[in-house]
Formats: structure tokens, sequence, C-alpha cells
């Protein structure tokens, strides 16, 4: 194996810096005190009688599920559109404020005054050389006269281009290589984009910016039914309000024209068009010829040729930013033994359109998850943690309520946040597609034998899930697409993300509505049942159980994994035993907490100190994941802190884990072979610091 390229590679523990120090020493001192707090306070009831009421209520909430009801929530949701910053969308908010409210749930109603962007104006017509004019339709048919919003892309600059048009397929870095083998000049041009290729909306159009081309187009290449069906997004880069980047929208807020404000959004217009209206594009290009793996990959007609032209494209754009009002509403079922300690489950509300799947499938079941335990707290159920149900808006233009909550209650959310638990669109088709953070991957397992499937008569959903997939088949979270970002990239908390079915064709379009969920994605709604089922007992596991169930072997396991890839990919020079050596201290102090566990749960009814022991193991469990952070943050997004997952900053990486080393691989390709190791070698030593935090902080130790 190679060396480390530094003199005190082998020495740990490794550098501290006094930031990082001083953010998990304040973390321990408050677990410490509200620890002592706790045992002080509270008297342990019986073991015995504590989990027979604890299997008690678990059932009562899988057996007083009902699809009718969860239909209904949907049903009522979805009536009209309802875009974050408008009347409806406050409407929906009052909606499930009430729900809460009748169920006797203490509820409350957090407002952030953000900056939106909403459409005016936009126009786009071919002009061809024999004369002959095309508007291009920009949206979907009858839709204006529902309410649908226009479609547009959410803080796109207002522009005008003119220019000829030339496909760029998904817009990546060896797209325009391969544009640029064919010999294809695309300066001054309006770009063609389809999305996917690991892009987001914000990439694609800064990279083609980057080039010279002065506007976007883009489109989805989907089922040939829904050709018409426009995707609408936000072009924004990084989360939250963009005025109050990196602290709570309640306090300070900067200008527009402040520098820190319009480097968050794109330098030339773009906007969404159908796929109906891109192939009107497509089948008129002249030029080069298209890639041949590009066009056996799309599912539109074209030419088969890339341009430019020989047409023109006029395009137009006018939008307006202004602030407006957003609403999280919050519901609390306070803890009985450890009120300190909270298990979050989040959902947002607010839709591009009716949001029939994107995302009020996910808020349908948080009602009645909310339903569920109000029967429950009803037949004398109280959890022993704190459960707060979260209702986010504003998540479709950055993820901005969840982000703004989170900036404003970091330093509470870092001592006392469990786990998070999100769900965005519950349910698009057939298929589980869970994500988390590794060390609950075995509490996950466990829940799905217990939930019925929604497909299979006579299976649970791990026998169906196992089955279909060869065996269990967890993602995890590098992704930003929706609230569960803020809290595991930026606060480090513990994260869970559920879904049913990989993907829709009505995404972001007005064909996302509650016909399109009774007709394709769950007739009878029993992937609604399912999904409910799920998130609902992984709450009341996390809420109940004397000792959290977290496995951070799991953890160490999957990074040991990742180091295997990471080798493969780097060459000679570079040592990758610091990570090394920081996972085998993360694996030794994970059987040390299980040994201790167990340990514990023998000597529950013996030992009268268990309670206080199970305390402090459980603060461990809980602030391991903390020490994953990194208090500078990503190169080039320091917002993001979490050194295992978070972004790549070029969203074109072969890895989707270690991000500060996959953005260091990315950006050292044009460096000189020793400035290319350094760089590298430099995010490998921050990796395996973060590493090393998880670590002490699983053992208790401070470093």
């Amino acid at each position: 194996m190679p060396q480390p390229c530094s003199p005190y590679a082998s020495k740990m523990p490794l550098f501290i810096s006094k930031q990082t120090f001083s953010f998990l020493f304040i973390l321990f001192i408050l677990a410490f005190f509200t620890t002592l707090h706790h045992y002080y306070s509270h008297h342990q009831n019986s073991p015995n009688q504590s989990s027979q009421n604890t299997l008690f209520f678990l059932n009562t909430f899988l057996s007083s599920a009902t699809n009718y009801t969860l239909a209904t929530y949907l049903r009522h949701l979805t009536l009209h559109p309802h875009l974050a910053g408008t009347t409806p969308s406050l409407n929906t908010a009052l909606y499930v404020k009430s729900h809460f409210e009748s169920l006797n749930l203490q509820t409350h109603v957090t407002n952030y005054s953000v900056l939106l962007s909403y459409p005016l104006f936009s126009s786009v017509t071919l002009h061809f050389p024999n004369g002959s004019v095309l508007s291009l339709t920009l949206s979907e048919p009858g839709s204006s006269q529902n309410g649908v919003i226009k479609p547009y892309h959410a803080y796109s600059p207002s522009g005008s281009a003119y220019g000829k048009p030339v496909f760029l397929n998904y817009g990546r870095e060896k797209d325009y290589v391969a544009l640029s083998a064919q010999g294809v000049k695309i300066n001054g041009c309006v770009g063609l984009a389809r999305r996917g290729g690991g892009l987001s909306r914000n990439e694609v159009v800064e990279k083609a910016a980057a080039r010279g081309v002065t506007a976007v187009l883009m489109f989805t290449d989907s089922e040939s039914e829904y050709a018409s069906g426009v995707e609408r997004g936000t072009v924004m880069s990084g989360l939250g309000d963009p005025l109050s980047p990196g602290w709570g929208a309640g306090g300070e807020k900067l200008r527009l024209d402040d520098p820190r404000v319009m480097k968050r959004f794109p330098s030339i217009p773009s906007l969404p068009i159908s796929m109906a209206s891109a192939e009107s594009i497509l089948k008129s290009l002249e030029g080069a010829d298209m890639p041949y793996e590009w066009r056996m990959s799309m599912k539109c007609s074209s030419s088969g040729r890339v341009g430019p032209g020989p047409f023109v494209v006029n395009f137009t754009y006018e939008g307006e930013r202004k602030m407006a009002t957003v609403h999280n509403v919050f519901a609390v079922i306070r803890g009985s033994e450890e009120p300190d300690r909270f298990v979050l489950l989040g959902n947002h509300r607010d839709a591009w359109t009716y949001g029939a799947v994107d995302p009020n499938s996910g808020t349908a079941a948080l009602l009645d998850i909310a339903r569920r335990y109000a029967l429950l707290m009803r037949l004398g159920w109280n959890p022993r943690r704190t459960i707060i149900l979260c209702s986010w808006d504003a998540e479709e233009f950055g993820m901005i309520g969840s982000t703004e909550w989170v900036e404003q209650n970091l330093v509470n959310l870092g001592s006392k946040s469990v786990a998070y638990l999100n769900v965005d669109c519950a349910v698009q088709g057939p298929g589980f597609f869970p994500s988390t953070t590794p060390q609950l991957d075995d509490l996950l397992t466990e829940i799905t034998k217990k939930v019925n499937d929604p497909d299979s008569e006579g299976m649970t959903l791990y026998e169906r899930w196992t089955t279909a997939n060869r065996g269990i088949r967890i993602q995890r979270l590098s992704g930003v697409d929706s609230d569960f970002a803020s809290f595991l990239h930026h606060a480090g908390v513990p994260s869970v993300d559920l879904y049913y079915g990989k993907d829709f064709p009505v995404y972001h379009t007005a064909f996302d509505s509650y016909s399109w969920m009774v007709n394709f994605g769950d007739p009878f709604f029993q992937r609604h049942v399912a999904v409910t089922g799920v998130w609902g007992l992984l709450a009341l596991r996390l809420a109940e159980d004397p000792i959290l169930p977290f496995n951070y072997l799991t953890y160490a396991v999957q990074l040991q994994d990742y180091t295997h890839i990471l080798s493969d990919l780097l060459e000679g020079g570079i040592s990758l035993h610091p990570i090394t050596a920081a996972i085998q201290e993360l694996a030794a102090a994970a059987i040390e907490t299980l040994e201790e566990a167990k340990k514990l749960k023998d000597d529950e009814t013996t030992d009268e100190h268990a309670g206080l022991k199970q305390r402090m193991l459980n603060d461990r469990l809980m602030l391991a994941e903390r020490g994953f952070l990194d208090a500078e943050g990503l190169q080039g997004k320091p917002w993001f802190k979490h050194m295992v997952y978070g972004p790549r900053n070029d969203g074109e990486s072969e890895l989707d884990f270690f991000p500060g080393i996959a953005n260091a691989i990315s950006r050292s390709s044009g460096l000189n072979s020793k400035e290319h190791n350094e760089a590298i070698q430099h995010e490998i030593w921050r990796t395996a610091r973060a590493i090393q935090r998880a670590a002490h902080a699983l053992k208790g130790e401070l470093t």
C-alpha cells in the first residue's frame, strides 16, 4: 500500500480545527446537562410493561390504516394548483393546520418572508429560411383556464436571444466534447437540452453560458402520451432564501444586487418546453450528425442532426422576483420521558401545479400519520421522545421553507435531533425505493418486515423488496433534491427519504393531478398505505426504543466499500491510509456501542442507573453523525458541511460519496501531476478527520 504523503499520516488523532472543536464541545456539554436533568427528573417504567405497551401501540398504528382516508386527504389537497407564495398555497397551509388542530395536537405556524420568482411573459418562435414562422406552444392544453401557472424556470433572468438552435444532449462536459469533435460551433446559439444526465437545471444553464450559448430551452424526454407536458423547476443554485444565505430568513436581508445573491442565479435566460415543442426543433435541425448513443437513448423524434440551424430561434422571457410569505406548519407530540429529544417527520406541501404525486401523496401520508398518532394518544400513548410533524413550504424553489427553519434552529437541532424522516413524492408507481444514512439500515429493514406489500398479496414489503432487488438495496442521500438536505448536509442529523416508485412521466407538469394518481399511480391507494406504515413505524421506534436502534458498524462497512471504489479510480502517489485508519477507529467504536447496548438491555432490570447509562449512550449515538461535518464545508460550497454525503461541484463525478474528494478530482484535472495529487490528498485528510470525529463522538470522547 502507498505510504501517506504527510509524515504525520500514521499519528492519530488528526488535527482538529478550533471551530470544529468548539462546535463539538458545545454539543457534548448540552447533551451532558440535559442527560443529567432527564435522569433526576423522571421515573422509569417497568421494562417489560413498557415493551408490551409499545408493541400494542405499534400494532394499533398498523391496523388503523385506511386507503379511503388517504384518498380523501389527497383529493382535498389537489383541488387547486398551489404554488408557494400564492393564495391557494396559503389555503393549503390552513387546511393542514386545521387538520392538526382538529386532532388536538399542539400546532403552530412559522412564516418567512423570502424572495420567490414568477413568470410575466414568454415567447419562442422559429424563423425558417423560406420565410415561414412557427410559434411554439409554451403551456399545456387547457391548463391556463384552471389557474395553472405558465411553465417557467424560477429565478431565470429576464432576457431575449436570437440565434440558431443547437442540440446539447444533457449539457454535460462529455456532451460538449462530442459536439466539438463533430466541429459544431455553439457560440451565439440557442441551446436545446434534455433533462437528466445527473445535472441540475442550474448546472445545465451555467455550463451552456460558459460556452457562449445565449439562452437555453429545456425539455423532458418522456412518454409520448404526455408529450405536451412541460416540466417546471428552479434554476437557482444552492438552498434556501437567496437573501439570507446561511442564516434564517427572519433576520437580516441582503440586497438583491449583492454579489452573494446574484451568483445564485444563472447569467442567461432559460425556459422549459414540452417534448412536442422540442420535436419541432429537433426534426428540423441540420448540420453535424447526432452521436449514435444520443440518438439511441432518445424517446422523441429528430432529424438525427444537432445543428446549428439552419433556422433561427427568437427567444423572450420576462419574469419578476418578489418578496412573498411562505408558511411552515408543525404539530408537536411532546415526549413523556425525553421531551428534549426530537424525532422529525417532514414533507413539503407546495406544488408547481396540482401536485398529486409531488408532493401531496406525501402530505396525505403525513396527515394520516397525525390521525393515527392522535388515535394512539386517545388510547393512552405518549412517546418517550418528542415527535414533530413538519409541513414545509417553498421546497420547489430550492428547499426554502425547511432550510430557513434549520438555519434558524441550528443549535437546538444539532444538540437534540435524533433523526429526520422525509417523504416527498410518496407514491410515483410500483417498487419501494428507500434512502438512509447507513446507521438506520437495520431499523428500516426490520420495519419492512411488518408492513404488507401493496402489490403482492400475502407478502410483506420486505419479501417483495428483496425479491425484486435480489437482496436489500438501500440508497444513500448524496442528492440535494428534497427537504432532508438541510438536516443532513448542513446540520448532520441522521436522515431517511422514502419513495414508492422510481419516477413518473408527469413530473412538475399540469398532468400531476388526482386523476393521474387514481388511474395510474395508485388506483386503490394501497401504496400510500404501505409508505405511511413504514414512515410512521420508523418514527414510533425512534421515539420509543429505550436505546436508539442505530448501528454504526453498517456505516463503517459502507465507508470501507467507498474506499475500495475510490482506490480503483485514483492513480499512484495518493494514499487512502488516513481514511482506512479512521474507518477502523469508527468500526471499533461501533462494536463497542453494540456490546454496550446489549449489556444495558440485559442489565435493565437490575441496574439502578440503567436509565442514565441508556441516555448517555443515546447521546453518543445521536451526535456521531454530527462528527462527519466539517466547519469549513465543501470547497466552493461551504454551506454543505457533510464530508461523506453531499453535492458534487459539477454533478458529473463518478462518485456519489466523499463529495470533497470527488470535487477535488474534478477540479484538479487541469493541474500538473504533483498539484493534482496534493489537492486530492488534502481532501482525503479532511474526510479522514471527519470520520475520526464521528468515531470519537460515538465513544463519547472529545477530540
